[in-house]
């Protein structure tokens, strides 16, 4: 079994460490940055997955008082497949509703196929909008 709890500072090298094995991270995107630009936030929704002492998985949520959103979700490939996703995505729903949160949104990359599957199945929709982006700073 495993145990969901906040993220701690002593999780760092083994949240980069997964989101590596999963393929999450990008060039563009320093996963140490990421992740203490979400630390400044103290908002308590990055969430980890831990089973027998060994992080397994994470979900890093957010709140702007419009919409929640749902990034970094990565499990570690021997875990998959395990209801683990499953139980981060409803404990951040939870959370998201406690706050007054109306609706959760999340971006997944085109190919990204079984990702789309994943959330079909547990009755997210695709939005007919057009993500457009800018960088701000760069990292």
């Amino acid at each position: 079994m495993f145990v969901i709890r906040q993220f701690l500072d002593t999780d760092l090298e083994d949240v980069i460490n997964l989101w590596d094995a999963c393929d999450l991270s990008r060039p563009w995107n320093n996963p140490e940055v990421d992740i203490f630009r979400k630390l400044a936030q103290k908002d308590q929704l990055f969430l980890v997955a831990v089973k027998d002492n060994e992080l397994i998985a994470t979900l890093m949520g957010g709140y702007d008082g419009h919409r929640g959103w749902a990034n970094y979700l990565a499990v570690h490939p021997h875990h998959q497949r395990n209801g683990v996703a499953t139980a981060l995505i409803q404990q951040l729903e939870k959370r998201l509703i406690a706050l007054g949160c109306p609706k959760l949104q999340l971006l997944i990359r085109k190919e990204n196929i079984d990702v789309q599957a994943f959330y079909e199945q547990m009755g997210y929709e695709e939005a007919e909008v057009v993500c457009l982006g800018k960088r701000l700073i760069e990292d």
